[in-house]
């Protein structure tokens, strides 16, 4: 390492020329940093989505959930699939192993989906999606239709959805909210009979015409021509002019002694030539909407949505931007009175978090300069040892860009953090530098001598530090996802500190540091008069009485130490826990759930209800309500007694706030079925959804024992919104078919479902261009029917006339479940509830008390998931995490000292450390979660290093034939100042987070700036005296065993070539 200051020193204007080329890429580069909330998370799972209009759960799950599961779970790498079959749809979530390509996973889905899609019923069409945070849309808009939503869906689709997709970052581009036009044909049943002509040949009629078929090539004049037989079927017109063939019927026959063979021939030619009707003749054309199963407002007044995507390489704050520059054009494109709502949008809070968050980081950096210049009192040195930041920053961030990172609450804590660790080694560098100056040494031997004895300590420290981030790897799901990137600005940060201080502190030291002018006889005094002012130091003078004290008291001390440690251990059973802090984005989520059969208008009644509330209340923005639906971005079909509201709050509103008064205000309420406020699911993880999953053999044992969970989970205090899948049963008509009955009349079950299909939705018979949009042809016999009665009276024909349904099934009212959800190809039931962030610890310990109370019926078990499932699982590889972390620091004490000892000694600063974390976690009633547990992994390799380099001071006072105690005392008054100025440069750095001054991003950077902090001040304090306190035990102990005599003889230690102590850092 002393090679890099001299190379450095020898071409200083080429390692300022570096420094200035870096600093103008870093320029370049920043702007072009993609900005998120957090970083990418690509789930490994896909969702795969098959509706089934009209069919049951028990038909969904038997004839879409159950093929589609089968063919999926041979897939290598799966490692759960989960199911859930509706009213009308089957979504099965496929979970694979992390690390799986996602989009090599989607692929193998979508092969297997092909292979079971002959087996699925007609007329469903699975889709396979994958699942990452970058498929939820970065912006949602609303469109006011100005009640013409299907001129106004066309307005959108030509002016505006074009201008968007233009937009750099933009992948896809949905509307949303407007019913399709349908080309109804109502039969004439009474023409249709007069000219003999069955109801099905006008079906027969569109599936033979307007078929375009290839009929082969000929070659004419040297060109080859291809033959193509009909045409498309584009307009109505052309569909009213299909013609119909009426079945063959022999004329009336002459009667009596009339009868002659000509009158026979001439009927029988009649009926071998009938006469073909125009279909326009028989039926009547009618356009109308299709049924409507959704229906959207925005601020109450009908809308269409407009959902915004990016790409993978996209730039959320950057496509915000470009839009909200073109909704001036854009309104006035599509009309004045068409208003347009940002109903959803990533950019603001995005660019508030990371504004602000910067903010914090740059008073941290002035924090520790302020502190680096009180402690040397030299500006000149401050502005040398600063450098080392924005250089050691700029580096981070190409890193991040050339790494296609992007600016997120991750990395930017990590930088944050980073701010007042790497001054540490330039610390440590100059401050030694500065110290040989003063001794009168000539400048350049000065700052080589001075490099030399400190690279070794400042490279075994920065490693320490560097190497707790890999055990991240271990970290296995989201959470390591989603601070991998942290860690990999932190570790690029303090690397990119240890080079600058190596190489760039050398050169700018040469430059702008003064040295004294003194001859080879001064040099001496010189030297004796700055040990003599380092004696004088007032810090000095306060820690020696201590140091002394420890030394000679070392048992008192080292009990002292063991108290001060176990009373912080006793604060930990108080200690609350949790997964992840809620962000407190500006926008959240609400649903409304119905009571189960509910229809689309009641639902839509109560909605509005909620409507004139969210209108009520302070502090909300806008608000956009999706009747029908049971989430915003939901998969799958919606039913209509579900709604979903996205809400977006003011800016400087209190997002807690706003949800607990809409929560009051709704509890007043009556006719609104159940409203939940606020979703457990913020940028793609769970923060605070607890779930329960009851496996069993049956519906009714499931029912039963679901109903147990869901009243145990209502018991525990902190926990609200609780939910049960199979707490509601749907009412549905059944129609049982007589088989025999049927078969009598020449029917089939087949047959009978596929008449009431039709009488109910009509049949779907192709699509036709409608004003330039595509819509669906439906070949309607009558009406739907609207009660039992006209059900049971539908008329099915049969080869021998027509028969009533009522004759040939029996027709009733049955209950059933609302949903089937499966595991593994097991039933199973899911209760949910969501819990107080702040305490989820005791919650999830609550509720794992009260079901293993419960007495279920036999066969049936229960798994605990949810966040609960997930904190447990994180922590354990947190906990795994630092232990390897620990293991890692040890290796690199041991190759720095060749000890095996010593090493021991110093891991002693991290027990300390974690006493003071959690002491200050209990002060400032703050949760102990995933982020505060990442501070924790970091104050591994951050404590050790200032017992590393007291450590190394020790024994190099030992080499030089110092006595033990003299040595530690030496070392340790020595080593006081470096040691508190980079401990106090840091915890200043991280103050500003820590007390969230901007209030933005904190719910991941306060808790780690907390646990650092406190870590921080506890094992510096108990480092200057126990780390001292131990060594001289220990070595005193060793020397009594080695020689049995003099315990103030020098300790054989290895040999090293640099004879004089360095001062610490």
């Amino acid at each position: 390492m002393t090679g890099l200051a001299r190379l450095s020193l020898t071409h200083r204007a080429l390692i300022i020329l570096i420094s200035v080329l870096l600093g103008g890429f870093g320029l370049y580069a920043i702007p072009s940093l993609k900005q998120q909330l957090l970083p990418s998370l690509s789930y490994p799972a896909a969702f795969i989505v098959a509706p089934y209009q009209g069919a049951s759960p028990q038909i969904v799950e038997e004839q879409v959930t159950q093929p589609i599961e089968d063919a999926v779970k041979g897939i290598a790498g799966v490692t759960e699939i989960n199911s859930t079959s509706r009213d009308g749809a089957a979504q099965i979530q496929v979970e694979f192993e992390y690390g799986t390509d996602v989009d090599n996973a989607v692929a193998q889905l979508q092969q297997a989906v092909g292979r079971v899609s002959s087996r699925l019923p007609d007329g469903v069409d699975p889709r396979v999606i994958a699942g990452s945070t970058d498929d939820l849309p970065v912006m949602v808009l609303a469109v006011g239709d100005g009640g013409d939503p299907r001129g106004m869906l066309d307005k959108i689709e030509r002016v505006m959805v074009p201008e968007l997709r233009r937009i750099d970052g933009v992948r896809e581009v949905t509307v949303t909210g407007a019913r399709e036009e349908t080309l109804v044909i109502h039969p004439d049943h009474g023409k249709l009979f007069r000219l003999g002509i069955p109801v099905t040949a006008i079906a027969d009629a569109l599936r033979a015409n307007g078929t375009p078929i290839p009929a082969g090539t000929i070659t004419d004049d040297n060109r080859s021509l291809t033959v193509e037989v009909g045409t498309r079927i584009e307009t109505i017109d052309q569909l009213k002019n299909l013609y119909l063939t009426p079945a063959p019927q022999a004329a009336t026959p002459a009667t009596g002694q009339n009868r002659t063979p000509t009158a026979a021939g001439a009927a029988a030619g009649a009926a071998r030539q009938p006469k073909p009707v125009r279909l326009g003749d028989v039926a009547i054309f009618e356009r109308k909407p299709a049924e409507t199963t959704t229906l959207t407002r925005t601020d109450g007044e009908s809308s269409l949505g407009v959902a915004i995507t990016m790409t993978p390489d996209g730039n959320a704050v950057a496509i915000s931007r470009a839009v909200n520059d073109k909704l001036g054009d854009l309104v006035r494109a599509l009309g004045d009175a068409a208003p347009v709502t940002v109903v959803f949008d990533q950019a603001p809070y995005v660019e508030k978090s990371i504004k602000n968050l910067t903010t914090e980081g740059l008073l941290g950096l002035v924090f520790a300069v302020a502190v680096i210049l009180v402690f040397l009192l030299s500006v000149r040195s401050t502005l040398v040892t600063a450098v080392s930041i924005p250089l050691s920053v700029v580096i981070a961030l190409l890193a991040l860009w050339i790494g296609d990172h992007s600016l997120n609450l991750l990395t930017l804590g990590g930088l944050t953090i980073a701010i007042g660790r790497v001054v540490d080694d330039s610390i440590v560098v100059l401050e030694n530098i500065k110290r040989h100056l003063s001794y009168g040494e000539p400048k350049q031997q000065a700052i080589i001598t001075a490099v030399r004895e400190v690279a070794g300590a400042v490279t075994a420290s920065t490693l320490t530090t560097v190497a707790v981030f890999a055990p991240i790897a271990l970290v296995g799901g989201m959470v390591g996802e989603l601070f991998a990137p942290f860690g990999i600005t932190v570790t690029v940060a303090l690397l990119a500190s240890l080079a600058v201080s190596l190489t760039v502190i050398p050169v700018l030291a040469y430059w702008f540091l003064p040295a004294p002018k003194v001859t080879g006889e001064q040099a001496g005094k010189v030297r004796e008069e700055a040990e003599r002012k380092e004696l004088r130091n007032p810090l000095q003078r306060a820690y020696l009485p201590v140091l002394r004290f420890a030394t000679r008291r070392r048992l008192t001390t080292v009990v002292i130490g063991l108290v001060v440690f176990a009373g912080t251990m006793a604060l930990l059973p108080g200690l609350k826990t949790n997964f992840i802090d809620s962000s407190g984005q500006d926008t959240f989520q609400m649903s409304q759930r119905m009571p189960t059969g509910t229809d689309l208008a009641t639902t839509d009644k109560a909605a509005k209800k909620v409507e004139k509330v969210l209108a009520e209340v302070d502090g909300i923005a806008s608000y956009q309500v999706n009747v029908g639906t049971a989430g915003t971005f939901s998969l799958g079909a919606g039913t209509p007694d579900r709604a979903s509201y996205s809400v977006r709050l003011e800016e400087d509103a209190d997002g807690a706030e706003v949800q607990q008064t809409l929560r009051d205000r709704l509890a007043q309420l009556d006719g609104i079925g159940t409203v939940t406020v606020g979703g457990g699911d913020e940028g793609g993880f769970n923060i605070n959804q607890l779930e329960v999953i009851v496996k069993g053999p049956d519906m009714d044992m499931l029912k039963t024992a679901s109903a147990a969970v869901a009243d145990a989970m209502s018991r525990i205090e902190g926990v609200r919104d609780i939910t049960d899948n199979l707490e509601d049963s749907g009412e549905r008509i059944q129609i049982q078919v007589d088989r025999r009955e049927a078969a009598r009349h020449g029917l089939t079950e087949t047959q009978i479902g596929q008449v009431v299909a039709q009488a109910f939705r009509g049949a779907t018979l192709g699509r036709i261009d409608l004003d330039g949009r595509p819509g669906d042809i439906i070949l309607r016999t009558g009406e739907a029917p609207e009660n039992l009665k006209e059900i049971r009276d539908l008329t099915l024909p049969t080869p021998t006339g027509v028969v009533k349904l009522s004759q040939v099934a029996d027709v009733k009212r049955v209950q059933g479940p609302q949903q089937i959800s499966r595991t593994d190809g097991e039933r199973t039931a899911r209760v949910t509830g969501t819990a107080e962030v702040t305490d989820l610890g005791r919650v999830s310990a609550e509720l794992s008390d009260a079901l293993e109370k419960l007495s279920l019926p036999a066969g049936v078990s229960y798994e605990i998931a949810g966040v609960s499932a997930e904190q447990d699982e994180a922590f354990q590889q947190l906990g795994l995490a630092m232990l390897a972390a620990t293991a890692i620091v040890f290796l690199i004490m041991v190759a720095t000292f060749r000890s095996l000892i010593q090493p021991l000694i110093l891991l002693v600063s991290i027990p300390f450390a974690a006493t003071g974390a959690i002491g200050l976690l209990r002060l400032t009633d703050t949760p102990m979660g995933v982020p505060a547990l990442i501070g924790m992994l970091m104050l591994i390799g951050i404590v050790v290093t200032n017992a590393i380099v007291l450590i190394d001071l020790i024994n190099q006072y030992r080499r030089q034939g110092m006595g033990i105690t003299e040595a530690v005392l030496e070392g340790g008054r020595r080593r006081l100042r470096p040691i508190l100025m980079t401990a106090v440069a840091t915890i200043c750095a991280l103050i500003p987070m820590a007390l969230g001054i901007t209030g933005e991003g904190g719910f991941i950077s306060q808790p780690l700036a907390i646990v650092v902090i406190g870590g921080l001040v506890s094992s510096t304090l108990l480092t200057l005296v126990l780390v001292p306190t131990l060594y001289t035990m220990v070595e005193r102990t060793r020397q009594r065993l080695r020689r049995g005599g003099d315990t103030e003889t020098p300790a054989a230690a290895a040999p090293r070539p640099e004879p004089e102590p360095a001062p610490a850092g």
